[in-house]
Order: C-alpha cells, then structure tokens, then sequence
C-alpha cells in the first residue's frame, strides 16, 4: 500500500509519497506566502496552506497507482493560530509560531497566572510563541474576532479539517498550545477558563497514530482516491520529523536544522526540568519528549547568505572555512527573538569579536557555530536533569551541509548519526499513516524497521576541547547583552 506524507512547513508544503516498505516514490513541494505585517509579527493565511496542499497531492499522485494510497498524515508547524466561525470559515490570518506580538499576553500568563501554576497545568510555561498567548491576544486587542470564534485550530489541523470534516488534532502538536495537560494527556479545564475558552471551540484529542476519519467523498473523488483512504492525526513538526528520523522510544535524540532548531529528547517517562527552560511535550509514539527549540536555526544562514552576502552557492561559501575551533568572531542567533532556554521575544542576532583581520569565511563560520552554541545552551539544561546523550540523529535542510554537521558533532560532543532519509516530518507522517492503517503495530515498530543510520560523525578530542572553551565564552554573551536588548526594544 501506499502512504502520504503532508509536510506544512512555514515557507511551503512538502509532501511526500512512501511504500509499505518505506521507500520514498515522489516528492512535491509547493510554497506560499509568509507576511510580517509589523516587526516582530507573522502571519500566513489558512487558505493558501489548503489550496497548495491540494494542488500538491494532484502533483504527487500524477503518475501513482492511486487506488493503493491507503493513508494520509501530517507533520505541520506548531503553535500557529487558526479560528474560525460558524460557517468554519477562517476569521483572520494565522498567527504563526515565530509570531512574537503577545509578550505582554505571556507576560500576563506567566506574571499573573505564575509559571508554577502553569507547569503545574499544562508541564510549561508561556512563550510568546505558544498559542494561549495568542487567543489572549486576539481577545484583547480584537475583540470583535474573538466574539466570531467557534473552532480553535492548530495549522495542520485546519489541512485535516478540510480533507475530513473532523475538527481534530494530537496530543503532540496540542501540547504546544498551552492549553493541554501533558502528563494526562487532556485538555486543561483550568488554562481554557483562565483563557475563556470553551470547551466546544477546542478539537477532539488524537494520538498522532490515530485514525481520525477518511477523505471526503469529494475530496477523494477530485483526487481519484479511493473513498476508504485514511486520515490520520499526524503530529507537530518536531515529534513528525523524529518519527521520521527513529527517535522514538527511551532516551532517543533528535537536532532539526530547519527555519527553527530543536533538540528532540524522547522519553518513555513523562518529565519536567524546575526552570521549564526545556518544553515538556506528549510524543508522537504514545510517550513523552523534552525539546529545547530555537526560533532562528537555518534561516540565519539563509538570512547571512541571501540578504547581506547576496549569494545562492552555500556551499562555495563553506568550502573555505578551515579554521574550527579557532574563530574569534561569535554570532548570537536571535533573529526572531530566543525560545529556549532564554524566552525572551526581545532577543536579537548579535556579532561580536570582529577585527580589521576578520574576513567573509569568519562571519560565515560565526553563523554555523551561533547556531550550534545556542543548540548546546538546551542540552545543558537536559544534562542537569540527569540525561547522558552518547549521540544524535540529525534532520532538517541545515542537516545537508557536511560543515555544520561537524560543527555540531564537536560543539555538542554527540556522535550524529545521518540517516538515509532526510525527510523529517513528511517522513513521519508518511509513517503514522502506515501505523493508522495498520500495516505496523506501533510507531517503535516502524521506525526501526524503517530507519537506517548511514553515516555517524564522531566528536574529534581536541576540536572538542576547543569548541569546550569557546562555548563558555558564548554563553557569557547573552547575559551581557540582555540589558541592551530592554532598551532597544522600548
């Protein structure tokens, strides 16, 4: 049988066509528009998701036996909002997860609400980016769309909607919203009554391997699909692109190089750390995951390579940096502001260190490593929970640079592990509709009969000692500059 794969990313939909056996047949992306209406915000429209979603799968299945698709699911970006009305029709553009307008909804959250209360409710606390923050903010600053809302739906979602009917979501992608109580896996009735939210405008809850319903009879009929095609619940982006990647199950890690970064940490007990500097979130594979997320990973290269060096050849940028372990040169990644472990919207990307000697190579490096350095400030916070990584698999379009991925092996001192499939979360939910539909047992089954390590970058010693003094001198940075950030931002 065949699956697909629904990949809604920020900058496109990626959507991916898999075998029984998990060979990848096609592959089809398709891009939309991202709008910053004000600095700081981000919003993209619902619509614009559904309409290259579905001209995608056309594309997809053009030359495909499609009376052997038997499944559909999802890896979609996280925290976004969508609402609807009455009609289910979209009241405004979504509010995305790198959306940083609601500080003073979180601050509210976090402030008045107090974040042990939070934790206490839903396993965190607020970020600017969670989506609590968000319908708070819709509630007060516009108040005649909040008085529209009926339904309250995640991105993915909203694709799952269209194709089903069924207002649905999963506990992985739910727990990201500040509403879910993790460690039960439910809605929070405290946090919807602390957010006047009802009951009735949230989704029904889903495992991400669940089966939520079947394509509508129109949907499929457009399509050429069979009416019996399954959809299932799918999952946010991250816990997608681990599926995908194999990290499911027990003490399993995960680093995704995409427009944000994570650390994924997968854990079959449920977990928080005191300072809630790391995200404590249900997993796609019926447990839990810690995850540490960045809010600029590969798009400050893309940012450093397209918009100031004016350059397309990544890789002819890369290919004279020689001198790891040696910059003097530090790049802070905080394009959009920092999630974790400093949470704080007001963040901004910050070079240090240059001189009249510091050339193009060093800025470049400065970037990679800013990256890496930030990535490490989350494994930190997991080390003090008593969690030992030996080693990681790697994902994401920054995954594709062989320098990055050395990088990151010496900077963390893990042995990343590459994977055959590069995929992430297209992968993923091309696998949590084989498990829907039956065709394996569990998501541990299928991802490791399906996921094969074919390449492991280990930690070179002295690079790792190098790396080791140049990341204290990192995390110095960011407490020194913090007070500069207030200041700019009045």
């Amino acid at each position: 049988m065949l699956y697909i794969g629904v990949d809604l990313g920020t900058s496109a939909v990626k959507l991916l066509l898999m075998d029984g056996e998990g060979k990848i047949l096609n592959v089809v992306s398709k891009e939309y528009p991202l709008y910053f209406p004000k600095p700081g915000w981000s919003e993209q429209k619902p619509e614009d998701w559904y309409e290259q979603t579905f001209a995608g799968l056309k594309e997809l299945l053009a030359d495909a036996d499609k009376s052997q698709v038997a499944g559909i699911s999802f890896g979609g970006q996280m925290h976004g909002l969508v609402i609807l009305d009455k009609e289910d029709q979209v009241i405004r553009p979504a509010l995305l997860w790198n959306d940083g307008r609601t500080q003073e909804e979180s601050d509210y959250l976090n402030e008045v609400i107090g974040k042990e209360t939070l934790s206490g409710y839903t396993a965190n606390i607020s970020f600017a980016g969670f989506t609590a923050s968000k319908i708070l903010w819709v509630k007060n600053k516009e108040p005649e769309n909040f008085a529209k809302i009926e339904k309250i739906m995640l991105p993915k979602d909203f694709l799952a909607y269209k194709l089903t009917g069924v207002h649905c979501t999963d506990v992985s992608d739910a727990s990201g919203m500040l509403l879910f109580d993790v460690k039960n896996r439910c809605w929070s009735k405290e946090m919807c009554e602390i957010c006047d939210v009802k009951p009735s405008q949230l989704a029904a809850v889903y495992e991400s391997y669940e089966k939520v319903g079947v394509l509508l009879p129109e949907i499929a009929d457009e399509l050429g699909l069979p009416h019996s095609v399954v959809v299932a619940a799918g999952a946010g982006d991250n816990a997608a692109a681990a599926v995908g990647t194999g990290t499911v199950g027990d003490n399993m890690c995960n680093i995704s190089l995409g427009t944000s970064g994570t650390i994924f940490i997968s854990s079959h007990k449920f977990g928080v750390d005191k300072f809630n500097a790391l995200h404590s979130f249900a997993h796609a594979d019926g447990h839990y995951h810690l995850m540490g997320c960045m809010l600029s990973a590969a798009s400050c290269n893309k940012w450093w390579m397209d918009d100031i060096l004016k350059t397309k050849d990544y890789a002819a940028e890369q290919a004279a940096i020689e001198k790891l372990g040696d910059n003097h040169v530090y790049f802070l990644p905080y394009l959009m502001g920092e999630r974790s472990p400093h949470n704080n919207p007001d963040a901004r990307g910050t070079f240090i260190g240059m001189t009249m000697d510091t050339t193009r190579e060093d800025m470049t490096q400065a970037v990679l490593e800013g990256v890496a350095f930030a990535l490490r400030d989350s494994l930190e916070v997991a080390k003090s929970l008593g969690i030992n990584l030996e080693r990681t698999k790697i994902c994401g379009g920054g995954a594709k640079s062989p320098l990055w991925k050395k990088i990151i092996a010496n900077v963390l001192n893990l042995k990343v592990d590459v994977i055959e499939s590069e995929e992430g979360p297209g992968l993923g939910g091309a696998m949590l509709a084989a498990v829907a539909c039956g065709e394996y047992a569990s998501v541990e089954e299928i991802a490791g009969k399906l996921v094969k390590v074919v390449d492991t970058i280990e930690p070179d010693p002295a690079l790792v000692a190098k790396y080791e003094a140049r990341y204290a001198q990192f995390k110095e940075i960011y407490p020194a500059c913090k007070p500069l950030y207030d200041i700019i931002a009045k």
